[in-house]
């Protein structure tokens, strides 16, 4: 066992019975956490943009990234400022735009990729902040305060998309074959692919047998399969893509934050793709 795979097995060890805790418990804490992951997750890939030579506002990514989890919230919660934010949030978006604008107008002179600092600040913002602020709505939705099945419901996911990943990444060292993107991600097969298709089918299975169920929430077979294909497949869409962007600034990770996994987008590259697509697919199954 190599030297990496025992710090991402040590570093998991501690880290996902903590993340049970602060999923179960839900409120502030747990919207806390997405939103510090949001912050992180855009540093890390306006960095990237960087080493590029491209300069994206972290004054107007990093609070944007950060406001997300607790937006969504709010409104979830029916509190006042949830009320404040369903009906302002179009005039908050577009006085933030005109802001960020006003920004580069004043700050980025015509050789200084302009256009590309607004873009970057912008897609830091939205992908890193915006897509994870759906884990708040599957945990909320129906479920305030400590709650097991609000925790599973967060879970079924998260699980998915690991033991996909784990059978994905075993798949292709054992059987090898073709590479599935060589250009993007030279290390992943075709082979590891449908491995890790089985994986996570295997993995909703058995995780809506023993956590969903018991709490009401059944899911017939074809929804399972439902779930497990959407989520293995654009879970490997969003690894390759946060792939793409490292391998554009000739990097393996985006950070060296997390102990053998590197940095917030090398972790949670396949959940930004997962949760909102996780998040649509219980309510159209009508979970949430």
């Amino acid at each position: 066992m190599d030297a990496n795979l025992v710090r991402r097995i040590a570093f998991a060890a501690v880290a996902i019975p903590m993340a049970l805790g602060v999923v179960w418990l839900g409120g502030p804490l747990f919207v806390a956490l997405v939103s510090l992951i949001g912050v992180l997750g855009a540093r890390e890939l306006y960095g990237l943009a960087a080493l590029q030579g491209v300069s994206p506002s972290a004054l107007f990514g990093l609070p944007a990234a950060a406001a997300f989890a607790p937006a969504a919230w709010a409104a979830i919660i029916g509190s006042p400022a949830g009320v404040v934010v369903a009906r302002g949030w179009p005039y908050v978006a577009a006085l933030w735009l005109v802001g960020l604008l006003t920004w580069v107008l004043w700050r980025q002179a015509p050789t200084a990729r302009p256009l590309g600092a607004a873009a970057v600040t912008l897609l830091g913002a939205l992908y890193c902040g915006g897509l994870p602020a759906f884990i708040v709505l599957i945990r909320h939705a129906n479920q305030g305060g400590s709650s097991w099945l609000g925790t599973w419901l967060v879970f079924f996911p998260l699980v998915i998309t690991w033991i996909g990943d784990t059978a994905a990444m075993f798949g292709g060292r054992i059987i090898g074959g073709p590479k599935l993107a060589p250009v993007v991600s030279p290390r992943k097969t075709r082979a590891g692919a449908v491995a890790g298709l089985l994986g996570s089918l295997i993995a909703a299975v058995a995780f809506a047998a023993l956590a969903l169920k018991p709490f009401g929430v059944s899911l017939s077979p074809v929804r399972l399969v439902a779930f497990a294909v959407a989520l293995s497949v654009v879970g490997q869409v969003g690894d390759l893509v946060e792939s793409l962007f490292k391998r554009e600034v000739g990097l393996k990770d985006s950070s060296h934050l997390i102990p053998g996994h590197g940095g917030v987008l090398d972790r949670f590259d396949s959940l930004y793709f997962v949760l909102p697509v996780a998040a649509t697919l219980y309510h159209c199954f009508g979970v949430i």
